[in-house]
Parts: C-alpha cells; structure tokens; sequence
C-alpha cells in the first residue's frame, strides 16, 4: 500500500495546476485537458515491501477525440478467461493501477492486428462481460414486448473499475429516462444473451464510457 496524500490538498493542487496552464485547455468541440494524477512508490534499494516514501505528480496533456479517426463506431473482440484473465476477484481490478493494464497489452495487440481495435473481457464459465480495455461497457436491449428497453453495465464485484463516466451515465439515465420506458441496471450479462439478442433483434445499442473515450458507441463484437 503506498503512502496517502491528503485530498483536500491534491484538490487545491490539481486547481493550482489548472490555473497556471489555463491556456491548454480548449474551447472546441471534443478537446478537453486531460489529467492524470499519480502516485509512485519513491524508496531507495530492491526489495519486496510496501513503500515507506512516494511521489505525488499530475500529468496534464491537451486531447481530442480518444477514437478520432471514427467518432461513429469501433469494432472489439472478445477474450474469455479460459484464454486469459484480466483481472481476478480479490484483485486490483477495481483500481487505478498500471497491473491492471500490463496483462491486456498482448491481446490488445493481436486484436488491432486482425482489426479490431480492444478487447472486450470476459470472466467466468458463463463468459461475463466485465470491461473494454480502456472503457466501461453498456448494453441497451429491447424489450421482447416492444414496451421499451433496458440499459445494463457489468456489475461492480471488485474486477471492474468504477469509472466516473460510467458513474454519470446511470446517474443521468435514472434521472431524465422515463421510468415506464426504461429499466436501468447493474448486473452480470453473459456474452450468450448478447449474441441472443442480436439474433432475436433485440440488442438496440453497445457503448464504451471512459474519461478519454467519453461515450463511444461500438459497431460490432467478434
């Protein structure tokens, strides 16, 4: 575990930073600065313990669009965890951590290779969808009734990270969607009733939610 830093005191630091390199951030459509604060385990000499000592930094960098050359659609594939884990119960994967991105780096790889460009994971016997690399994903099915739909996002159960986009889009579904049209849920979605559904005509949307990425609609899942 890495030493704490006081929030209030990163907040005014992070406004601080804001402040000072004001004119990096831009007033177009789609560009925004983006900020990552980060903290890194600073002690002296090789050894396998929890440092003592650590370095509070925040990286700011001008960007556009995280899928610019496509704003309207991205393709991904799948990856079960008979073939690779990427993260485990009892694990770091709800955490902001670079373990959690060093696993995938292979199957993203080999995805951008053949086309696609993430990988959506998969856990468990039933093929849960868990996470897209560097986003949250939702489904949007369509009632078999034609009475309305349902919004669902994987369940948090300590293998997801609980983005704040993520956290935004179910805040502002449950607000402003009429609650007769709509059902809003967390819960566990296997691929099969995905696949099912599309087959049936009943998947209506796929999108992607991250601090980068936004709201990214995805065009279709190998």
């Amino acid at each position: 575990m890495l030493p704490c830093f006081d929030e209030d005191e990163m907040l005014k630091l992070i406004a601080k930073f804001c402040s000072i390199e004001k004119r990096f951030i831009s007033s177009a459509k789609g560009y925004s600065l983006y900020l990552r604060p980060m903290l890194i385990g600073t002690n002296g000499g090789l050894g396998v313990a929890a440092p003592t000592e650590a370095l509070f930094l925040l990286v700011g960098s001008p960007v556009g669009a995280y899928h610019a050359q496509d704003l309207s659609k991205i393709s991904i594939e799948t990856v079960s965890s008979s073939t690779a884990v990427r993260a485990w119960p009892g694990g770091p994967g709800n955490k902001k951590v670079g373990a959690n991105y060093a696993p995938c780096l292979v199957h993203e790889i080999t995805a951008r290779q053949r086309g696609y460009k993430h990988v959506l994971w998969l856990f468990g016997a039933a093929g849960h969808l868990t996470e897209v690399g560097t986003m949250n994903i939702f489904i949007v099915f369509r009632r078999e009734d034609a009475s309305g739909y349902e919004l669902a996002t994987p369940r948090l159960r300590g293998t997801i990270l609980p983005g704040i986009t993520r956290d935004s889009v179910l805040s502002l579904a449950r607000e402003k969607l009429q609650p007769t049209r709509w059902s809003i849920n967390e819960r566990d979605i296997p691929m099969e009733e995905v696949a099912a559904a599309s087959e049936k005509g009943l998947l209506a949307e796929i999108f992607g939610t991250g601090t980068a990425a936004v709201v990214t609609p995805i065009r279709s899942i190998n």
